[in-house]
């Protein structure tokens, strides 16, 4: 499903002492399946984006077309629930929302809300969990029995479970140490490659972005200042670092590497694995170049 950002601005209390505009004029479209980051500093507007992504927020003048479904302040939409069926949202630390006494029921919350039965709501819950990393002896637990990592998962499947086309996560890693990020990123990998989810990760990991995603879009003051592939975009290093962002490790490291001529790059290696090879092969070719010169000399 595609989401498409249409002149959106967003003010906060409008016509009042407190009015602030924190969007200006955004346009983005985030296409189907695709792996998009949304990045920005503390006060860019990637929060309020995000809810305006399953219409948690209405624009304030422009609109947010979810699929073939407008959303605009001068619009009524008819139901929220289809969107918000379609878009699933992983907040900022989802495991605080978790309430129910059993795992099963947690999951099954969302599905009996919108109209499941109880028992078909179960049935989906349990079917949910393997995605996860978890196996049906988890249903009947308390949530509140399990580690961090386990019940982030937990929260996490009660977005699933709704089958949404958009998966939406919103600094999904933060509080997890490096194991718990990296099994977290590899399920949202899965997710995208498996079953052709879109994902939305809006983050200020960079490592994360470089990694992951296919495309980003840069925030700065509520506008967008910078789109493309994360290759494109890393590579303007002192850009970034004036809207106060910074880059990868590996594009940091590799172009230190590059003051020297020997070094030269051709394309910004943004995964560890891209850089490993990039270092591989130069020094291969210095290898060679210098068996070359030693037989000269001979």
């Amino acid at each position: 499903m595609e989401i498409r950002f249409e002149n959106v601005n967003f003010t906060y209390q409008p016509d009042t002492p407190f009015e602030n505009k924190v969007l200006h004029d955004i346009n983005f479209t985030i296409k189907d399946k695709s792996y998009t980051a949304i990045v920005g500093h503390t006060g860019s507007g990637k929060s309020t984006i995000l809810q305006h992504l399953n219409a948690l927020k209405i624009p304030t003048t422009g609109s947010v077309w979810i699929g073939d479904t407008e959303i605009s302040a001068k619009d009524q939409v008819k139901s929220l629930n289809d969107i918000r069926k379609e878009v699933g949202v992983v907040f900022q630390f989802p495991e605080a929302q978790l309430f129910e006494e059993t795992i099963g029921k947690d999951i099954a919350f969302g599905p009996q809300n919108f109209g499941l039965s109880e028992e078909e709501a179960l049935k989906r819950a349990e079917e949910i969990l393997p995605v996860v990393g978890l196996d049906a002896s988890f249903m009947d637990r308390s949530p509140f029995d399990l580690s961090g990592g386990q019940m982030r998962r937990v929260a996490i499947a009660g977005v699933l479970v709704m089958k949404p086309s958009v998966l939406v996560l919103d600094e999904p890693t933060a509080g997890l140490d490096p194991k718990g990020q990296f099994e977290m990123m590899s399920l949202f990998k899965e997710l995208h490659e498996k079953q052709d989810i879109t994902i939305v990760l809006v983050t200020h990991q960079m490592e994360d972005v470089a990694d992951y995603a296919d495309h980003m879009i840069v925030l700065d003051e509520g506008r967008v200042v910078g789109e493309g592939a994360p290759g494109e975009v890393f590579q303007n290093e002192q850009w970034l670092q004036s809207i106060q962002l910074d880059v990868p490790k590996t594009v940091e490291f590799a172009q230190m590497l590059a003051e020297d001529e020997q070094w030269v790059l051709e394309d910004v290696p943004l995964t560890i694995h891209e850089l490993s090879d990039f270092i591989m092969e130069k020094l291969q070719k210095s290898a060679v170049q210098g068996e070359r010169t030693g037989d000269v000399d001979g």
